[in-house]
């Protein structure tokens, strides 16, 4: 019986790998490229040390038992960037793609600048929050789950601030389906798949809220230079590029690619910003009482 459920747990992760690798074909990047590396490159290294590489796996854990006691600082790094669990993975992988549009609004150097914000003040997050539920809990946490999962949290709170809600349907008459109902579902399924999973999720807001409400002007200090900018743009965008769809619409007559991805985006915006205004206006023909007068 082992046996078996071992070879049925690697034909299970076998198929997984081959899904990812099937969306990762379908999906569009197009003026995306940080997000298409962020996706890919973190992705494939899930997958191979999953695998065939199981014994690197140690090098990639989140240890903080390690961190503190050992002074192994490094895992701040390894293990806040590979996920091993490929649930998180793919998970996390599909929010990153569904959030590529702050990277088409705002560019990438910008998009760059609040991830790495948010991934640095949700590393100290996660300290204190662990230290914070020892000492109110009595909960000792020696390792938290591995991945760029701080993040991933922290973009829900530009999603829910700047994207418009759109209702797109409603169940049963009474729960409305949104155009972000899908998003906040893949959020949940990755807040419930650890045990301290929360933690990197409140950490991660945490994150967000301060980098996007420009709390103690940490947006001036955690963000990506000029110059790193140019140098990453020379040589690893023309790697993970896409090209333009060929069935896009051209709007407008911008002289830059920027001001013309603006100005996509603006449109954009006032569609679903008009489709909203024409929901709620139909909602209260409905909901108001209809006079009829008698001849």
């Amino acid at each position: 019986m082992p046996d078996f459920l071992q070879q049925l747990h690697q034909v299970l992760r076998m198929n997984c790998c081959i899904y990812l690798c099937w969306m990762f074909h379908l999906m569009d990047f197009n003026k995306a490229p940080l997000s298409k590396s962020l996706l890919l490159v973190p992705s494939a290294i899930s997958i191979l040390l999953t695998l065939l590489f199981q014994h690197y796996q140690k090098f990639f854990a989140y240890n903080l038992q390690a961190i503190k006691e050992d002074f192994q600082i490094w895992r701040l790094v390894c293990g806040r960037v590979i996920c091993l669990d490929l649930k998180d993975t793919f998970c996390s992988s599909l929010l990153i793609y569904n959030f590529r549009i702050f990277e088409r609004r705002y560019g990438s150097r910008k998009f760059s600048s609040f991830l790495l914000g948010a991934w640095t003040l949700s590393a100290l997050f996660d300290l204190l929050l662990v230290e914070a539920a020892q000492y109110v809990f009595g909960i000792t946490i020696n390792s938290l789950p591995s991945g760029f999962l701080g993040p991933v949290f922290a973009l829900f709170v530009p999603f829910y601030c700047s994207i418009p809600r759109v209702q797109v349907t409603q169940v049963l008459g009474y729960f409305s389906i949104t155009n972000k109902t899908l998003v906040y579902i893949l959020g949940l399924q990755l807040l419930t798949s650890g045990s301290y999973i929360w933690i990197l999720a409140l950490s991660g807001l945490i994150s967000g809220i301060c980098y996007n409400s420009s709390i103690l002007k940490v947006h001036r200090i955690l963000c990506v230079p000029s110059w790193v900018a140019k140098i990453f743009s020379w040589t690893l965008e023309p790697i993970f590029s896409s090209a333009e769809p060929t069935n896009e619409i051209r709007v407008g007559m911008g002289a830059t690619v920027d001001i013309q991805r603006q100005q996509r985006m603006e449109l954009l915006d006032r569609q679903i910003m008009m489709s909203q205004v024409a929901q709620m206006r139909r909602q209260r023909q409905q909901q108001s009482p209809v006079w009829v007068k008698s001849s």
